[in-house]
């Protein structure tokens, strides 16, 4: 028996691989382009996890898509109860075909082949990709094999029915310790089918022992998500709370359910029962749960609320998971440019707009320590980017990744720019002179009114980023030029002493540095090549 698990698991490491490398980015691609309705990411969690053998590698995914800010706590949760339901697809297949066809036949040959194929071909081509997959296929049904003739040898030498006196609350704790060891509840379905099959277990045992399994199944996830993200604990314990829930639900009236399967629907194949019985589990815990998405997630989103990490995305992705570290690093970055402008509005005494408990704790930090945060982050951020630089990336690809950084830098420059213009804000603002106090009035307005203005840009779509970042900018940039040339009339500060002058003319010069800084940020965030170009042939601008 324990010849035929270590095979079979063997068997659904090499699958894994295989379809993973012949998949690509595919199905991240499609997890994440499909799932914006939550029936859908249902469907979408059901499909990938019946295709990918395992509902702990999507699983898996979605923790990094939720980590980076690309799929909400709802439709993850929704993703994961579709996962559940898709996991009982292998179930199936192996109650159907496993235990109906001499699979040995033809899994023999085909080990043999790709194994041989593996071993001639270069590493990581589409052929031996393809036979890596063949090689998990054969080695998953030997194992099954294996497993069916184990079992039939023990029966014939041990009397195992006592097996089944047992309490069922045994079998439910063996099946939920069993599928935490291996991290595999298709493994643990395929090892109770062949108990089955062999006559060693009734169907309430069997069903007690699946249902434990989907239990197990959560403690991949809950381990993946420790001393990670609150995001990621977040996803993770819903997980686990759908299938506790379900499972008790279901494990006090087991026997009434077997009895509906066999007798009410004349099920009598107890390999079918099975998996009609994990089907069922599935199908009554996405009825359950679907319309409480919301409330799990709001009651969810009270958890797990400490944060110690500088970034909000980027730390819970890893830089090899390109389809979840772009996006994660969009997220960050975009935060970061609002935090920038939080910190000018801090500056003018303008408040700060918080939209989450994170920013209203940076909202109330002081003007240094706002600084020195934003420092910090921008670090954080491009040595994200510098790891980034060991995956092999497509043209386009890297391109949007140096306008993303260019961003960043542009931001950093923005918060540098207006940092040393604190001193001259103070002395306007705290002049006697009716003149510089009108200077730091009329300026406080328009900073403020720019900043909110970017700050709606960077919360709406796309669409109109375009046109509203020209006509900014080229206001900002009519503005500048009317305020130097009446500067420099001989006049205009007729009562101001130099020192005076020189402050007003170099206050002056770190607001537009800052506006034109905020503007290029933002415009390398979210213009399209096409938009950038033109915006680059602008009169006045230079980058």
């Amino acid at each position: 028996m324990l010849a035929g698990v270590a095979i079979f698991l063997l068997g659904m490491n090499f699958l894994e691989d295989g379809i993973k490398a012949l998949s690509g980015r595919r199905f991240k691609l499609f997890l994440k382009e499909h799932t914006s309705r939550k029936i859908m990411a249902i469907v979408v969690g059901a499909l990938i996890t019946g295709l990918l053998q395992g509902s702990s590698i999507v699983n898996l995914m979605v923790l990094g898509f939720v980590g980076a800010g690309v799929i909400g706590m709802e439709n993850a949760l929704a993703i994961i109860l579709g996962a559940n339901l898709g996991s009982t697809f292998d179930t199936w297949a192996v109650a159907t075909l496993g235990f109906k066809v001499n699979m040995e036949v033809y899994s023999l040959p085909v080990l043999g082949f790709s194994g041989i194929a593996m071993a001639l071909l270069q590493k990581n081509s589409k052929t031996y990709n393809w036979s890596m997959f063949l090689l998990g296929l054969s080695l998953l049904f030997t194992g099954l094999e294996y497993m069916k003739a184990s079992t039939l040898a023990a029966i014939q030498t041990f009397d195992l029915a006592q097996l089944n006196n047992y309490p069922l609350i045994l079998f439910l704790l063996a099946g939920l310790v069993i599928t935490a060891l291996i991290q595999s509840s298709f493994a643990t379905a395929a090892i109770v089918l062949s108990a089955l099959n062999a006559g060693i277990l009734d169907l309430y045992s069997g069903t007690a022992i699946v249902l434990g399994a989907e239990a197990g199944t959560t403690i991949k996830l809950l381990i993946a998500s420790v001393g990670n993200s609150p995001v990621k604990k977040r996803v993770a314990m819903g997980n686990f709370l759908f299938n506790v829930i379900t499972i008790l639900l279901f494990f006090f009236f087991i026997r009434q359910v077997d009895d509906i399967i066999t007798d009410t629907m004349g099920i009598k194949d107890r390999l079918i029962a099975l998996a009609s019985f994990q089907t069922l589990v599935n199908l009554v815990s996405i009825f359950m749960f679907y319309p409480l998405l919301p409330v799990f997630g709001k009651f969810l989103d009270r958890r797990f609320t400490d944060n110690h990490y500088m970034t909000a995305y980027i730390h819970t992705v890893a830089p090899d998971d390109f389809d979840a570290a772009e996006p994660a690093l969009e997220k960050e970055t975009r935060r970061f440019i609002k935090l920038v402008i939080g910190f000018c509005r801090k500056i003018f005494d303008g408040g700060e707009e918080a939209n989450n408990e994170a920013e209203e704790k940076f909202a109330t930090q002081a003007i240094q320590e706002q600084y020195e945060y934003i420092k910090h982050l921008h670090g954080d951020i491009y040595a994200y980017y510098i790891s980034l630089g060991d995956v092999q990336l497509q043209p386009e690809e890297s391109k949007k990744l140096d306008n993303i950084i260019s961003s960043v830098r542009n931001g950093m420059y923005a918060a540098k720019s207006i940092k040393d213009a604190i001193h001259d804000i103070e002395q306007l603002r705290n002049s006697s002179h009716d003149e510089k106090y009108n200077i730091y009035q009329s300026n406080r307005k328009e900073c403020l009114d720019f900043c909110s203005k970017i700050a709606g840009i960077l919360n709406d779509n796309k669409a109109n980023s375009f046109n509203q970042l020209v006509a900014i900018y080229k206001s900002i940039q009519d503005a500048y030029e009317e305020s130097m040339k009446f500067m420099y009339k001989e006049a205009s500060f007729a009562n101001l002493s130099e020192v005076e002058v020189s402050t007003i003319i170099n206050f002056n010069r770190e607001m537009f540095s800052y506006y034109k800084s905020v503007i290029f940020s933002v415009k390398n965030l979210l213009l399209t090549p096409e938009q950038l170009n033109y915006f680059d042939e602008l009169p006045g601008f230079i980058n």
